[in-house]
């Protein structure tokens, strides 16, 4: 028993140096942001394997650019969509989250109650009716942008419990060693705006034909619009519901401090 004991023991101590290790490594690759731009991110290279595997060719667009070069409407507009509370908070919002808990919840609720109703119905169907598709919930995110650039830049979209922990840790982490402006230059200069289209400069160009810079109000607020879920508004930019929305933000905008 004994025996056991201390190879349980220095398992644990083992697996503690590892994540000791892990959490020292993320501290350093985020403190060599102070003065490095990370050039990729761990979702930017997924993205690129998906696109060789799947599409067997890489169409890229990206192009860093200094926070001097980005729009301070686009910024604005970026705040004002994703993360109201971004120049007060320390990285979290709590009451953020949990409302955005008790939405899913009540989401996958229905979901469930649906697809029972579907699969009753398809039961009183003939055996070889086709069935239908199911339902999946609709899901909503609390996370700040602070929290969007850490899974971003370290992390998979994997929703579990240790992913989210070491999501927290990564935040905490970019609040307290880089300036809330820098973590907003980063998000900005890595965040996807379509297939293959990542950051504020590539967007500008891609949809506007503009530099990042140049973005007016309405522009930046459209661009914000797309963030939850670009890939499915790039086939449609114009259409009623990112006018509108872009209209609510254009309209908070004026009320957004910057960092």
């Amino acid at each position: 028993m004994k025996q056991i004991a201390r190879s349980g023991l220095r398992f644990v101590t083992l697996l503690l140096i590892c994540g000791l290790a892990l959490q020292l490594y993320f501290l350093v690759r985020v403190a060599l942001m102070l003065v490095i731009d990370p050039q990729s991110t761990s979702f930017q290279r997924s993205e690129a394997w998906r696109l060789l595997s799947e599409k067997h060719q890489i169409v890229w667009a990206q192009d860093w650019v200094s926070d001097a070069q980005i729009s301070d409407h686009l910024k604005r507009a970026v705040i004002a969509s994703e993360d109201a509370g971004f120049a007060d908070h320390h990285g979290v919002e709590w009451e953020a989250i949990e409302k955005a808990w008790s939405r899913n919840q009540k989401a996958e609720a229905r979901a469930e109650q649906t697809n029972e109703q579907l699969a009753k119905r398809q039961a009183a169907r003939k055996a070889d009716a086709a069935a239908p598709a199911r339902a999946t919930p609709k899901l909503v995110g609390g996370s700040t942008i602070s929290q969007q650039l850490a899974k971003n830049l370290f992390l998979s979209g994997e929703r579990t419990i240790a992913r989210k922990a070491q999501e927290f840790v990564i935040t905490f982490m970019l609040e307290a060693l880089l300036s809330k402006r820098r973590i907003l230059t980063i998000y900005l200069n890595n965040v996807e705006w379509g297939e293959g289209v990542f950051g504020a400069q590539a967007a500008a160009r891609t949809y506007f034909r503009s530099d990042a810079a140049r973005l007016s109000a309405p522009a930046a607020a459209r661009l914000a619009v797309m963030l939850p879920a670009p890939k499915r508004f790039e086939k449609q930019p114009g259409s009623a519901y990112v006018s509108g929305r872009a209209a609510t933000i254009v309209a908070r905008m004026g009320a957004v401090e910057l960092p």
